[in-house]
This record gives C-alpha cells, sequence and structure tokens, in this order.
C-alpha cells in the first residue's frame, strides 16, 4: 500500500489556492484524499454534497486524487483511510497559531499520524474562502481566485440570495 494523506478542509468553495495544495501533495503521495467536512462549527453556504461534487469538477483530472465528504473526528477517519499524514495550508503567519493547535490535538488523537504543511503558490497566498464567498455575494468577480465551475457556482448562489 502507497502513502496516503489526507487533506481536510470545508472547502466554502475550494479555491485555487486548495487546488495548487492537492496539485502538489498529488507529486508527493501515492493517494490524496481531499476529505470535505461535513459538520463544522462554520456556516457553510454550499451543502455538503455541492462542496463535494465542486470538488470533483476542480480536481477530477488527478488520477490518484479521491474526494470525499466525512463527518466526526478527523483521526478516526484518517485511520480508517490508513493514512500516514493530514495536509495542512499555511498562508500567513496569522494561520500558524491555529494550524499548531490542530496538529497537536490531531497528534494526541492519533500519534501514527503526522500533520504536514504546505504553503500555497505566493501568487495565491493572500485567497481565503471566508474573502472569495464575500466578494461573490457581493457581486464581486472572483474568477482569478476560483476555478471556472466554482465561480459559477458562487455566481449563482449570490444571485438566489438577491
Amino acid at each position: 500500500m502507497g502513502k496516503t494523506v489526507i487533506y481536510p478542509g470545508t472547502f466554502d468553495p475550494l479555491t485555487n489556492g486548495h487546488a495548487d495544495l492537492v496539485e502538489r501533495a498529488a507529486r508527493l503521495f501515492d493517494h490524496v484524499v481531499v476529505a470535505v467536512a461535513a459538520h463544522t462549527s462554520k456556516k457553510t453556504l454550499f451543502s455538503l454534497d455541492e462542496r463535494v461534487a465542486l470538488a470533483h469538477s476542480v480536481l477530477g483530472s488527478f488520477p490518484n486524487v479521491e474526494i470525499v465528504g466525512f463527518q466526526g473526528l478527523l483521526a478516526d477517519f484518517a485511520r480508517q483511510r490508513h493514512a500516514s499524514a493530514l495536509l495542512r495550508g499555511l498562508r500567513a503567519v496569522s494561520d500558524f497559531e491555529y494550524e499548531f493547535q490542530l496538529a497537536n490535538m490531531n497528534r494526541r488523537l492519533a500519534p501514527e499520524i503526522e500533520s504536514l504543511f504546505l504553503t500555497p503558490s505566493e501568487h495565491l497566498s493572500f485567497i481565503s474562502s471566508t474573502l472569495v464567498r464575500e466578494i461573490a455575494l457581493l457581486g464581486g468577480d472572483v474568477s482569478a481566485f476560483v476555478h471556472p465551475a466554482v465561480a459559477a457556482a458562487l455566481k449563482q448562489q449570490a444571485a438566489a440570495r438577491a
């Protein structure tokens, strides 16, 4: 069995920064599982099924990438998938404290699974799902920050809320 990494998140929406990390992880690992979180403390714009479908639209061309929705503890999910690592992205120093807490908690829950961090390419480091959502819902153009399928879905959401 090859090395599996789990890349968890809400991906609401999936951005070009997320896609960049998946592309690089796909070169480093035999199997990348993009784990779209079902239950989070965040209220999501898109349903779980919509977020999974959008991720398939964006990442479906990578043969060693699997996109799945999940619920429950990430540590349990990672064990079920026989993952050796969890992948998280760091865009800025401000992300570090939260990600450090998550990594330490995951280490306590699943000491056999490592947490790894990648930074997005420099030209994508300022993109966040929160900002993209906000811009889209206010009628702004997000086409430089997301895949065309995601931009279309955001435009549809904005129109439905108008």
